[in-house]
C-alpha cells in the first residue's frame, strides 16, 4: 500500500515511503510456529481419552489466538507508513482511525538517529526529527536503515532551500508593472498614433485615475 498520490501537492514527489521494519513481525510469527509445532507435535502423539481430548481443545485454541494477533499485528504493520516527499515528513497509522503527523521539509532543524548493535545488524532502529513549532520532537521507531533515511531527509531539506531561493530571486528579477502616469504615458502615445481615439483614452485615463 503506498502513499495516496491524491494526497500529494503541486509537483511534490515522494522519495521515500517505507513500512516498519520487518523485525516487527517477528517475534509473533516466532510464536505462531512454537505454536504449531507444539500443536502438531501433541495431535502425533495424542491418544484416547478426555485428556487428550482437552489437550487437543486447547492447543487448537491457543494457536487461533496466536494466529488472530499475528493477523492483527500484521495489519497494524501493513497500515503503518514513513514517507519523505520533496516538501515534508509525514507518518500515518491505524486500522480502522487513522493518526498521523506531517513536518515541513524547512520547519525541520535537526533529525538523529538511535540504533543498538542488534538493530545494526537488522538494519533497523529509531528516527527522531526536532523541528520549530507545537510537537517539538517526533520520535518514530523501526525505522529501515534511519541512517539513509536521516541522509535524505537533510538532501530533500537543502533541495527544499534551494527552490525557495530560486523563487525569490526569480520574483526580485521580475520586471516592476509601469506606474500609472507612464501607463498613461503610453496610452497617450497609442492615441497619437490613431490606435486609440479620443473617447478610448479619456475613458482608459479616468479609469487609471480612479486606481490612484
Amino acid at each position: 500500500m503506498g502513499f495516496p498520490p491524491d494526497l500529494l501537492g503541486d509537483d511534490e514527489e515522494i522519495v521515500v515511503d517505507m513500512h516498519p521494519h520487518w523485525w516487527t513481525l517477528v517475534p509473533m510469527a516466532a510464536l505462531l510456529l512454537v505454536a504449531l509445532i507444539v500443536s502438531g507435535v501433541l495431535l502425533a502423539a495424542s491418544g484416547d481419552g478426555a485428556i487428550w481430548t482437552v489437550l487437543e481443545v486447547v492447543c487448537g485454541l491457543a494457536v487461533l489466538v496466536v494466529l488472530v494477533l499475528f493477523g492483527i499485528r500484521y495489519a497494524r504493520w501493513y497500515t503503518t507508513e514513513f514517507v519523505v516527499t520533496t516538501e515534508r515528513v509525514i507518518s500515518r497509522s491505524g486500522i480502522i482511525s487513522k493518526t498521523g503527523i506531517e513536518i515541513p521539509l524547512d520547519r525541520i532543524n535537526t533529525v538523529f538517529f538511535n540504533q543498538s548493535g542488534w538493530e545494526r545488524l537488522a538494519g533497523s532502529g529509531d528516527l527522531g526529527i526536532e523541528s520549530a513549532g507545537e510537537g517539538g520532537r517526533q520520535t518514530f521507531t523501526n525505522i529501515r536503515k534511519p541512517d539513509k533515511v536521516q541522509a535524505e531527509i537533510y538532501a530533500q531539506k537543502e533541495r527544499e532551500e534551494d527552490r525557495r531561493l530560486a523563487r525569490i530571486g526569480n520574483a526580485s528579477s521580475a520586471p516592476a508593472a509601469a506606474s500609472i502616469p507612464e501607463q498613461i504615458a503610453q496610452l497617450d502615445e497609442l492615441r497619437r498614433s490613431g490606435v486609440l481615439t479620443d473617447d478610448e483614452f479619456e475613458s482608459k485615463k479616468a479609469e487609471l485615475l480612479r486606481r490612484m
